[in-house]
C-alpha cells in the first residue's frame, strides 16, 4: 500500500466514522425521538452490559455451568446482595471479586 492509499484509507475511514457517529452530535437541537425509542435507548447500555457478562457467568467452554459449586455463582450472589443493599457499584464490584478471589484461592474452585 502507498503513502496516498494509506492516508485515503484512514480520511475514508474517518469520514465514515463521522458521518455514522455524528448523526446524533452534528445537528444544532436535538432531534425528536418517540417516546417508546427514548424509553428503550435509556435501557441499552444495561441490556449491553447483560449481553456480555451473562455468558461468561452461566457458561463454561461454551456449555452452560451445570454444579453450583462454581466461583461465579457466589460472586454474582454477593455482588447482587451488595448492591441491593448498598446501591453502589464499585462496592458491587469488589464484593463480587472478593468472593470470587477467596473460593478459587481456598478451595480451588
Amino acid at each position: 500500500m502507498t503513502l496516498w492509499e494509506t492516508v485515503l484509507t484512514i480520511a475514508g475511514l474517518a469520514l465514515i466514522t463521522l458521518l455514522t457517529r455524528g448523526f446524533f452530535i452534528l445537528p444544532a437541537r436535538e432531534l425528536p425521538l418517540p417516546g417508546w425509542l427514548r424509553e428503550g435507548l435509556r435501557h441499552a447500555p444495561v441490556g449491553a452490559l447483560v449481553a456480555v457478562i451473562a455468558p461468561d457467568i452461566l457458561m463454561s467452554q461454551g456449555q452452560l455451568i451445570h454444579q453450583w459449586r462454581d466461583a461465579r455463582l457466589f460472586g454474582l450472589l454477593a455482588a447482587t446482595l451488595w448492591f441491593a443493599w448498598r446501591r453502589d457499584m464499585l462496592g458491587t464490584i469488589l464484593a463480587g471479586t472478593a468472593v470470587m478471589l477467596i473460593l478459587r484461592l481456598s478451595l480451588g474452585w
